[in-house]
């Protein structure tokens, strides 16, 4: 498929032509930016990233959401360098995993051991595992919106179906056996009344219920995840709290410390490492001691491993990362960042004349253009979708880098000075929107 190649450089037009000709769709996955102002990528520095024509662009795509430190931190780097010269891999423990999982468990309340794997999706899968492995049951309730990585138990109603909300599981993948649709229960993120009602009803079949504590931008109303978490628990539910976006990103704790909700599992990944793949499964004893590899031949043990699991590259990148996410003042000061680019994100649709908002908190958030307060799943799928797309587009032409029509991650290497510019920017794109 030929690409758009109009302002790019003879080198740069090649370079895309080639992705398309060895990668599937010319990129790495899901993600793809519009081919009008599809890059290809030279190096990132900080908060800016550049493309291989030198045009420099602030970074608020971030790898979507590992790079929390920006690119090319000092500490990741020497980290890093020093664990490679020692060897890249072992299979067995080093000091870095060690004391990486030690600064998760004193981290993450619910976190009595670790398991560290190498992705989110990956640690989803093995979450569910557990729970499935410990209680016995089989089923799994998910809210309508939520994101849970591309595992065969997560490719269900990651968009709402039909005209109003329903348990019925909708499957979003083909290859997808259709037996999992059955195992599948799904409830309105918010609705507290119908996860309780859900969990009561099913119980003697729930294995787990899974959410991510901030569903990719709806934030939860007032006692609804601790609502939850008492429902499941009152019947002997696994609480599974999707963290691969929130952990280490909303506070030390993640969300369970930002919102006061504990859960059982806590699956972490994106921000642990800085940019390195590594994730984890995070959580209370009597679960996690399901997968200890001295239990084979138990009835209930649950198989958790992964040849790269605990890289010593990886985890020296971890510690670091978290080394400096610990130092006094970071979470503030990421927060103030974040909220001051969504208030002035939506003081300038309010100058241009479009209902644009910025719903999520400070360090994570997803532009929307949209009259209604984002409360649900289908506000969000409600707003006008095709005018956010677009005015994501002209983000990116105007070197405003960002997952377009979805989030923005802010990193600790954003400054104020890329926050003015970034509105700058922003009224001149939404006024392109208002008047195309």
């Amino acid at each position: 498929m030929a690409i758009e190649t109009t302002g790019r450089s003879a080198e740069h037009a090649r370079l895309l032509e080639e992705a398309e000709g060895c990668l599937v769709g010319g990129v790495l996955g899901l993600f793809r930016l519009p081919d009008d102002v599809q890059l290809v990528v030279r190096e990132g520095r900080g908060s800016t990233l550049y493309d291989v024509d030198g045009r420099e662009y602030i970074d608020y795509l971030l790898g979507s959401g590992p790079l929390i430190l920006g690119h090319g931190h000092p500490a990741i780097a020497e980290a890093v360098a020093a664990q490679a010269a020692r060897g890249s891999h072992y299979f067995l423990p080093s000091e870095s995993t060690i004391r990486l999982a030690q600064k998760v468990c004193q981290a993450a309340p619910c976190a009595d051991l670790v398991r560290f794997l190498g992705s989110g999706s990956e640690a989803i899968t093995f979450a569910l595992r557990l729970a499935r492995a410990y209680t016995g049951r089989e089923k799994v309730l998910k809210f309508e919106g939520g994101y849970h990585g591309v595992g065969d138990y997560a490719l269900y109603d990651q968009r709402p179906h039909g005209p109003i909300p329903e348990s019925t599981a909708h499957v979003e993948s083909a290859g997808i056996p259709k037996v999992l649709g059955s195992e599948m229960l799904v409830a309105p993120f918010n609705d507290l009344e119908t996860a309780t009602r859900l969990i009561a009803e099913h119980a003697g079949e729930l294995a787990a219920v899974i959410v991510e504590p901030l569903q990719r931008c709806v934030t939860p109303s007032d006692g609804f995840l601790g609502g939850v978490m008492r429902a499941a628990r009152d019947h002997d539910v696994v609480t599974v709290f999707d963290e691969v976006v929130t952990g280490f990103r909303l506070a030390w704790g993640g969300a369970q410390e930002y919102y006061g909700a504990e859960c059982d599992l806590a699956v972490y990944g994106k921000a642990l490492a800085g940019g390195y793949p590594i994730s984890a499964v995070a959580g209370r004893r009597e679960i996690m001691t399901l997968c200890d590899p001295r239990r084979v031949g138990d009835d209930r043990y649950a198989v958790v491993s992964g040849t790269m699991n605990g890289n010593p590259l990886c985890t020296a990148a971890g510690l670091a990362t978290l080394g400096e996410l610990e130092k006094p003042g970071v979470y503030e000061r990421l927060h103030a960042v974040g909220n001051r680019l969504r208030a002035g994100l939506a003081e300038v649709g309010k100058v241009v004349g479009l209902p644009l908002q910025a719903p999520g908190e400070g360090p994570v958030f997803q532009p929307l253009i949209s009259e209604h307060e984002v409360t649900d799943a289908r506000a969000v799928w409600g707003a006008d979708l095709a005018a956010t797309y677009r005015f994501g587009t002209e983000l990116v032409r105007e070197g405003i880098l960002l997952s377009v029509g979805s989030k923005m991650y802010v990193s600790t290497a954003h400054t104020e000075a890329d926050v003015d510019r970034t509105l700058e920017a922003a009224e001149r794109a939404l006024q392109r929107v208002r008047g195309s």
